[in-house]
């Protein structure tokens, strides 16, 4: 049984780190975009392509909920994966994509902080937060954030937090793969419409559909379908304690595809946000252990 319990969080973990190294490659892509078709145009592209391909993949019409309450659960989960776009990439025109998931992830450790039940969690969600906190840089100075980007970043992340919440409900409804392919046609039948407004033919430019369907397939159509595989074997809790290694893969990311160079404070807090990680992860399998046995 223990050796079960282990193998599922081995899933888990690997379904975590893939999915966040998948997200922010597409989401570095995508900021290349924006030139072209700006956030409006570049989240129609990447939903509209995800559901598409996510429909394709999962069938989802095999397997449709029943129940009006099941529905909403799904509705929901829907607006809040949409939300969470939009606003990022809003965000991101406007500050670092370091900067932006670092204050996006304030959502993912709200829902750890308030659902925490052992001392030793809040450690770690306090070493989440030191490692945030010194990715920021100095409001006061010349390179201050642009403070609608921050409030953008921010609003990602009560999004982010709500993602979680019901991605965790709706996942007992179905399987991981129908409830992302619903979710993110939710997402897509009401942003769609916005980025295709708002750019018009522009979005159909073979300039752009290429680039727009590998965001799609990195930023949404894999990472979900991890993550969905990742809450159906750890706890919300832990899901969002070890999603503080986010800022650091888009740090990474950057780097490797906008150039982005890193100060020695902002490795450092790469160090702590990797030492929360692993913290959650360890104490998430020894608490697991005992009811094993």
């Amino acid at each position: 049984m223990s050796v079960a319990v282990n193998r599922a969080l081995l899933v888990a973990v690997a379904s975590v780190l893939l999915a966040m190294v998948t997200i922010q490659s597409g989401a570095s892509v995508a900021k290349q975009l924006f030139p072209i078709i700006g956030p409006e145009g570049t989240t129609a592209l990447r939903l509209g392509f995800s559901a598409f391909v996510l429909w394709l993949v999962f069938r989802p019409w095999r397997a449709l909920p029943s129940g009006r309450r099941d529905w909403l659960a799904i509705v929901t989960y829907g607006i809040s994966l949409g939300g969470m776009n939009i606003l990022f990439y809003l965000a991101i025109e406007r500050i670092p994509l370091g900067i932006g998931v670092a204050l996006e992830f304030t959502g993912p450790l709200a829902v750890a902080l308030f659902s925490s039940r052992r001392k030793r969690d809040l450690l770690w969600v306090g070493c989440a937060i030191a490692g945030i906190l010194l990715l920021l840089p100095d409001m006061r100075g010349a390179d201050a954030l642009d403070p609608v980007g921050v409030v953008m970043a921010l609003a990602a992340g009560a999004c982010w937090a709500g993602y979680i919440l019901f991605g965790k409900r709706t996942n007992a409804q179905s399987s991981g793969g129908i409830t992302v392919a619903l979710g993110m046609t939710v997402a897509a039948l009401f942003l769609v419409p916005i980025g295709a407004v708002s750019q018009g033919m522009a979005l159909l430019s073979w300039q752009v559909l290429p680039l727009g369907f590998l965001v799609g397939i990195l930023s949404s159509a894999i990472p979900y379908s991890l993550e969905m595989v990742a809450l159906r074997n750890m706890t919300s809790q832990s899901f969002s304690v070890f999603m503080s290694m986010e800022p650091a893969i888009a740090a990474l990311a950057g780097f490797l595809i906008l150039s982005e160079l890193l100060t020695v404070w902002q490795w450092l807090a790469i160090g702590l946000v990797i030492v929360a990680s692993l913290g959650s992860s360890l104490t998430s399998s020894q608490a697991k252990q005992p009811e094993t046995s």
